[in-house]
């Protein structure tokens, strides 16, 4: 679209950065300069801000804001009065931004507008702020974290520092459930999920946000599950794991939550963590309800809380207990649910020390029997059974009975 003598339209933000990396850009944002709001109007541009000028593109539907400053009136990421006319720059804009790498502009002819040096961070992989303003947002430090997470960047030193001072004069308390949530969610999808949680250790944030994950560092792992990584240290690794075998969303959930009882469990019983599945439940909940966790991610991670240690021992399983556990997970009616479960308990096995390598054969196990007794054809039973009374004990038998003919045929002595 071609705008009046002066005003200029630039792509900013992360579109640039990721073309700059190589990457295939997502959703581009634009920021015009020069503009007003009756300009856009007029242009045939919809206007969909409330806080401050946005428009969409007439055709392309593209998000164009006017260039604009912002500044901080109250606590937390809602409180702030923002400044949109002609006469500011795309210097001023940018310069409201975030991180030097997202701090850059591009203009028609390609050419990259960068005045704080965005594109030799991203040269050395560094997040650095680009303004003491950065203070002022606490969603910021999850957005660095997250951003460490996806690109596997490090934080520039002062940036750190500048978020501990953020956490510790309560910055963090301001953040909403639902944008904690989606900068988690995101993260746990990047290909290093743990450098989220790293970084917001690292800054104190972490004991604020999630103190339940926070509380597993420091907590011993069993004696003979290597005892020179710490439970948090453990679940690190396990969330990894699970990023590396491309798993859904909610595994990843239940693999960061799964054992969330270990922080609670007794120091008498810590070797073994007797009775942790149980005490995981409280925190897991507590968790998910000041998050506002979606009910899909909180009910396998309940699942995964609960159920990861009787997975793990599949081959003690009698034909009955196996049963048992399909009906307690809802197997037999919800099996792609159950298969994510096994996903959680692949990747909680696969977050130790040597272990990243090796095979998970409960998964294939669990899997092969639940088949088996979800083969048996209910309805025809029930056809010809005279004894409705005893009728839900006549199917879990026949079940029992092909769940038992498969271990016979399959497992291992």
């Amino acid at each position: 679209m071609k705008f009046p003598t002066p005003v200029q339209a630039y792509i900013v933000g992360g579109a640039v950065r990721d073309a700059l990396l190589g990457h295939t850009p997502g959703d581009r944002d634009w920021v015009v300069v020069g503009a007003t709001p009756q300009i856009m109007l007029d242009l045939g541009f919809r206007p969909v801000g409330k806080d401050f000028p946005v428009f969409l593109h007439p055709e392309s539907h593209e998000e164009y804001a006017l260039a604009r400053t912002e500044r901080k009136t109250a606590p937390g990421y809602r409180g702030f009065a923002f400044h949109a006319a002609p006469d500011v720059t795309l210097e001023q804009d940018l310069s409201r931004r975030d991180l030097t790498i997202n701090a850059m502009a591009m203009d028609d002819d390609g050419q990259i507008i960068d005045p704080f040096n965005g594109q030799a961070d991203l040269a050395v992989g560094l997040l650095r702020h680009v303004s003491p303003a950065f203070s002022e947002d606490p969603v910021r430090i999850l957005r660095v974290a997250r951003f460490a997470a996806r690109f596997g960047f490090a934080v520039a030193p002062d940036t750190l520092t500048l978020m501990r001072a953020m956490t510790a004069s309560g910055e963090v308390d301001a953040l909403v459930a639902e944008r904690v949530w989606q900068e988690m969610a995101r993260a746990l999808m990047t290909p290093r999920p743990s450098a989220f949680f790293d970084c917001l250790r690292q800054c104190g944030a972490l004991a604020q946000i999630m103190p339940e994950v926070d509380a597993l560092f420091g907590v011993p792992q069993r004696a003979d599950f290597h005892p020179e990584i710490d439970t948090g240290v453990h679940v690190m690794m396990a969330l990894d794991f699970a990023a590396t075998r491309g798993y859904a969303l909610p595994a990843r959930f239940a693999v960061l939550a799964h054992d969330l009882g270990k922080a609670l469990t007794p120091a008498d019983v810590l070797p073994r963590h007797i009775g942790h599945e149980l005490r995981g439940e409280k925190p897991l909940l507590a968790l998910c309800d000041r998050l506002r966790v979606p009910a899909e991610c909180r009910d396998l991670a309940r699942l995964a809380t609960l159920q990861h240690t009787k997975i793990h021992c599949t081959a003690e399983l009698r034909p009955a207990t196996v049963l048992k556990l399909f009906k307690q997970c809802d197997a037999l009616r919800r099996p792609e649910r159950f298969h994510q479960l096994l996903d959680a308990c692949a990747a909680d096995n696969g977050g130790r020390l040597g272990f990243d390598t090796e095979p998970y054969p409960q998964a294939q196990w669990l899997s092969a029997m639940l088949t088996a007794a979800r083969s048996l054809d209910a309805g025809a039973l029930a056809a010809r059974t005279q004894d409705k009374q005893h009728l839900p004990d006549i199917i879990d038998r026949a079940r029992i009975d092909l769940i038992a003919d498969w271990r016979k045929a399959n497992f291992p002595d």
